[in-house]
């Protein structure tokens, strides 16, 4: 069965925005979400919301959707997800990527070369050092080296294993998944189609590597959510979107999966011209419907019932391109309220 999960929004500045990011986090736990998640770009962190959130909640896992893998070290990695479980009660879930090669070296300051092997790299060094507690970590790889002799008292952690899922689009990332990772963070742009064919068969070669069940990798999709009582303008925050996704050649497999290849073409070429309208206008009803939900507030419910099958946890986003931190906010509460509908009829059938 899919569980479902949301992004932790908040509004205002200052503390006002953490007090309402707990808030809404509160309210997607009243109603039965599996999980809350944060996310981090150049302005902010993923962390430092999770430590709010945990204290403010007391049953929804608390994840990273996604943080930056290289953006902290292994040790500090390791040392963040021990106090955010502990602070939590075990409720934290690591999802991390690596953003695209030149996000890694001009946001960074590291190479870009190979993120595939640094991420699985770095997967197995924080194994590692969530062990530290154990003894000395010694480590001399490729991309990192570790040597620490921890002084006496090391505590244990609240988990034996800390949840760790990466986000992933292609081939290597999949794959790295399969063999590595705990679960994998798919992409607004993930289809089920997609998920039942390229991911499913590259998470599974990465599974065999190292002999693990590709079962035991858990599917997280992100769907995103345009919400409005004017539905042709919640298709063209939709669409909007989509067109800023299927502009990057990181996308060709899925819209060629598809038959897409042709309008994906369209869509490039008025991003290469500025042309939003040529964008809005070249992203088609299929892809919309494939790939979003577009409604009502109060169809939103209906809309989740009807979803396909393929994923085991779902996060439900508000569209992340051209809406304001108010519309966003609005959407997630209207996604909270529908969820709450959906999840409420599913426990009275």
């Amino acid at each position: 069965m899919t569980t479902f999960g949301v992004n932790a929004a908040g509004v205002g500045r200052g503390r006002q925005r953490f007090d309402t990011m707990t808030e809404f986090a509160r309210e997607a736990e009243a109603a039965g979400c599996a999980a809350v998640w944060t996310s981090e770009l150049y302005s902010r962190s993923a962390t430092i919301p999770m430590a709010a959130l945990a204290v403010g909640t007391e049953t929804i896992s608390i994840g990273t959707n996604i943080a930056y893998g290289v953006g902290r070290t292994p040790l500090m990695w390791a040392a963040e997800a021990r106090d955010l479980d502990e602070l939590s009660g075990g409720r934290v879930i690591l999802g991390l990527g690596n953003g695209t090669p030149k996000m890694m070296e001009a946001w960074h300051g590291v190479t870009g070369e190979a993120p595939a092997a640094r991420m699985a790299e770095l997967l197995t060094v924080m194994k590692k050092l969530w062990r530290l507690h154990d003894g000395p970590v010694d480590h001399d790889g490729r991309f990192y080296s570790i040597h620490i002799v921890p002084a006496a008292g090391v505590p244990q952690p609240v988990r034996s294993e800390i949840p760790i899922w990466i986000a992933g689009v292609n081939k290597l990332m999949l794959r790295v998944a399969g063999e590595h990772a705990d679960g994998l963070v798919g992409h607004p742009m993930f289809t089920a189609d997609y998920v039942r064919g390229p991911v499913t068969e590259e998470i599974a070669a990465g599974a065999r590597r190292s002999g693990r069940d590709p079962a035991d990798v858990a599917i997280m999709g992100i769907r995103m959510c345009a919400i409005d009582e004017d539905v042709e303008r919640s298709r063209r925050q939709a669409a909007y979107a989509i067109g800023q996704y299927a502009a990057s050649r990181v996308y060709d497999r899925l819209f060629e999966l598809h038959g897409w290849s042709s309008a994906q073409q369209v869509i490039r070429q008025a991003a290469r011209d500025g042309d939003t309208e040529a964008l809005v206008a070249g992203v088609t009803d299929e892809m919309i419907d494939t790939i979003a939900i577009t409604c009502r507030p109060h169809e939103l419910a209906r809309e989740l019932s009807r979803l396909p099958a393929g994923f085991d946890h779902l996060d439900l986003i508000a569209p992340p391109w051209g809406l304001s931190d108010e519309q966003t906010m609005q959407t997630n509460r209207h996604i909270v309220s529908g969820l709450r509908e959906h999840l409420g009829a599913g426990q009275q059938t």
